[in-house]
């Protein structure tokens, strides 16, 4: 039976199959697939998974759930520990602004989806087009799933040192994609600060910064 675009029949991007992610899992024996339908095809997927799940106490019931997969990703804390900086963005999110954030105009540490790349692949391209500048050795923080009841994403942390030295370019984004981002080097006190009074929200930057000051790069400076 066919079951339209991104099933049997490619979609607008070109894929099919998107119906059968999730169908062959069996690492929880307490879990067991029944169906998964497509419900949205956009540049990402939105998928209603049918499945049956065995409770603590024993009993089976049959649940759904909607899952938005869009790929996985990964950040990066750029840092200047001799002069004290830090790089990180500014840019319009949308989501943010249509529920509750002032202006949607969030400072973040930059990211990006890896597509076809690694992830350490993936960050340095991100770095290069969202601030302008050359990484130095990376160093792997942690992976994280930043909202696992509807997002399938597992976002990748990274940290790595920079000079003024390694600035490569302007930085703000792929223009053709819509990005437009503003680029900021914040003395790493400020940024960190930022995190306690409501000017950076966004979770993966806040984790970057608590973690360069607990075990990071400035680890026991005031």
């Amino acid at each position: 039976m066919t079951r339209g675009p991104g099933a049997d029949l490619p979609d607008h991007r070109g894929r099919t199959g998107l119906h059968l992610t999730g169908r062959d899992l069996d690492r929880n024996p307490g879990v067991r697939i029944r169906d998964v339908e497509v419900t949205s095809r956009g540049w990402h997927v939105l998928r209603r998974t049918t499945f049956d799940y065995r409770r603590r106490d024993g009993r089976w019931e049959t649940q759904q759930r909607e899952t938005y997969d869009r790929g996985n990703g990964a950040v990066v804390l750029p840092y200047d520990a001799g002069r004290g900086c830090v790089l990180l963005t500014r840019q319009f999110r949308y989501p943010a602004y249509v529920n509750d954030h002032p202006d949607g105009m969030l400072v973040e540490a930059a990211a990006g989806l890896l597509d076809a790349d690694d992830p350490e692949t993936a960050i340095r391209r991100e770095s290069a087009e969202e601030l302008g500048v050359r990484l130095g050795p990376l160093t792997r923080v942690l992976d994280a799933y930043m909202s696992p009841g509807s997002v399938t994403e597992r976002l990748h942390f990274f940290a790595a040192p920079y000079t003024p030295a390694d600035r490569t370019g302007i930085g703000g984004g792929v223009a053709e994609e819509g990005e437009d981002i503003e680029v900021l080097e914040l003395p790493f006190a400020e940024a960190l600060a930022m995190t306690g009074d409501g000017r950076v929200v966004d979770g993966k930057t806040v984790l970057l910064l608590q973690w360069a000051a607990l075990h990071g790069p400035f680890a026991g400076r005031r």
